[in-house]
C-alpha cells in the first residue's frame, strides 16, 4: 500500500464519528452478510468500502451508539471514504452526521490494513 500512497501524490489522514442509527449486532458475517437484516451494521461494512478503497485505518462501536475510527491514504482515497462515512454506510443504517477532525497531511501510513477494533 504504501508504494501505492507515494506513487498518488499526497497522503491524508482524518478522525471520524458517525452518529445516527449506526449499530447493529454481528458484522459482516454469513450469506452476504445477511443474519440481522435490521442491524445496521457499519462497522463491517465500513471496513469492506475501505479495503474497497485502498485506505488503512480503524472503526469501533462506542457506548455511545456511535461508530468512530481513523482513516488514512492517498488524499483523494481518504475523500472518496469521508463521502461514503457521510451519506452511505450500510444498507440498512440512517446517518445523522459524521463529524471529521484532526485532519492533516501525514508522511507516512501508522496501519498497514484496515481493521474493526472492539
Amino acid at each position: 500500500m504504501s508504494a501505492v500512497a507515494k506513487a498518488s501524490g499526497a497522503l491524508k489522514s482524518v478522525d471520524y464519528e458517525v452518529f445516527g442509527r449506526v449499530q447493529g449486532n454481528g458484522g459482516l458475517r454469513g450469506a452476504g452478510g445477511r443474519g440481522a437484516a435490521a442491524a445496521p451494521r457499519v462497522r463491517g461494512y465500513t471496513e469492506q468500502e475501505a479495503k474497497k478503497l485502498g485506505v488503512v485505518g480503524w472503526v469501533k462501536n462506542t457506548s455511545q451508539g456511535t461508530v468512530t475510527g481513523q482513516v488514512q491514504g492517498p488524499e483523494e482515497r481518504v475523500n472518496e471514504m469521508k463521502s461514503w462515512l457521510s451519506k452511505v454506510g450500510s444498507p440498512s443504517s440512517r446517518i445523522d452526521k459524521t463529524n471529521f477532525s484532526n485532519e492533516k497531511e501525514i508522511s507516512k501510513l501508522d496501519f498497514s490494513d484496515f481493521n474493526t477494533r472492539y
